[in-house]
């Protein structure tokens, strides 16, 4: 990867000394999971990844700036939903650590962060991906104030390539549709530093899809998605889940261009059943899945069997499920869904793929 994302020519421009950036970011979920790092402490995954980002699911996200009056550290307060979050600060001030050496501008603002989400935080559902790439959005039209000259697609490789330093999955979110990001030989671009637009062909079908998010668990996880990750490290059947993932993202290219609903329905369901089959034999060992988990995705085989109709789940890390399926069947399907299974659930989510 040769974009060089520190520029020297930022220290000649100037910023008003206030402002407020706004920037929304949607969350995303993966059809070919990420699910384990390199261990070195800046977020390069172990095997590739291909995502939708999702229309109604996101986060807003303003940024506050104040140029400061004395050299000290920046100064960083959060708010969610109106209130102060101490609790997310940890996490705020590690990115803004490791992304200092290429947004040293910022070492002169202190900042206030107000963020809200049209959905439950730390659930499963790719919170800190919209967060963290909605925050890194900011920065990047923050930067942009600085060096106005900034090209487009400089702005959003810099931006996917931020926020991939706070969340993984974050830099997939910096772009509408499907989104690969790690090194993969047969996508063209794909590297492990920021996300790319999936490049190739899509038949027609796969360009408007829905998703039905079905919310069974509205509390945050127990054991977050950082600490699975590491388990990663010394699992004992790593090795050839890497491997399956690669091979299943070729199978997915293959898919993508022939416009098979049907296999791409096994393929990402085989991939969701893998992802939590790698957590529950982890060292040590957790199930993010609830009992509501595997009821409805026991009445979507049964469904889909008896009724021959296109819909097909995929879970993220955590109970909840999202349920794709063609907008030509939305009608017929929406419906059995209001009245199946509602029952399994706090809320859903109706939302699409953009």
């Amino acid at each position: 990867m040769k974009t060089n994302f520190y520029n020297k020519s930022i220290e000649k421009y100037s910023i008003t000394p206030n402002g407020v950036i706004t920037s929304k970011s949607h969350s995303n979920i993966a059809l070919i999971k990420y699910w384990g790092k390199h261990n070195n402490k800046i977020q390069i995954p172990l095997n590739s990844s291909i995502s939708y980002s999702l229309g109604k699911v996101y986060t807003v996200t303003r940024l506050i700036y104040q140029e400061k009056k004395k050299k000290n550290n920046s100064s960083i307060r959060v708010f969610f939903s109106g209130k102060e979050k101490t609790s997310f600060l940890p996490k705020i001030l590690k990115f803004f650590y490791r992304i200092s050496f290429y947004c040293s501008y910022l070492r002169n603002f202190n900042f206030i962060i107000e963020t809200s989400n049209t959905f439950p935080h730390s659930c499963g559902v790719a919170s800190s991906a919209s967060s963290m790439s909605a925050l890194a959005l900011c920065i990047m039209k923050m930067e942009k104030k600085l060096v106005p000259s900034l090209k487009e697609d400089f702005f959003f490789k810099k931006a996917s390539f931020l926020a991939r330093l706070g969340s993984g999955s974050a830099c997939r979110s910096i772009y509408p549709g499907l989104v690969v990001w790690g090194h993969h030989q047969s996508i063209e671009g794909s590297n492990n530093l920021y996300a790319i637009p999936y490049p190739y062909e899509i038949h027609s079908i796969f360009t408007k899809i829905e998703d039905t998010i079905l919310i069974i668990d509205d509390k945050p996880k127990k054991i977050l998605s950082s600490k699975g990750h590491k388990l990663m490290n010394h699992h004992p059947y790593a090795r050839e889940r890497f491997k399956d993932a690669n091979q299943n993202m070729n199978r997915l290219i293959s898919i993508l261009k022939r416009g098979e609903f049907q296999e791409f329905g096994e393929l990402i369901e085989h991939e969701a059943l893998t992802l939590h089959a790698m957590i529950m034999t982890s060292r040590p060992y957790f199930l993010w899945m609830k009992a509501n988990t595997i009821n409805v995705i026991h009445m979507v085989w049964d469904f889909r069997k008896q009724n021959n109709k296109n819909i097909y789940f995929t879970l993220d890390a955590g109970a909840n499920v999202h349920l794709l399926y063609p907008i030509q069947e939305k009608t017929s399907i929406i419906k059995w869904i209001y009245s199946n299974l509602f029952f399994y659930c706090k809320k859903t989510i109706e939302s699409f793929c953009l």
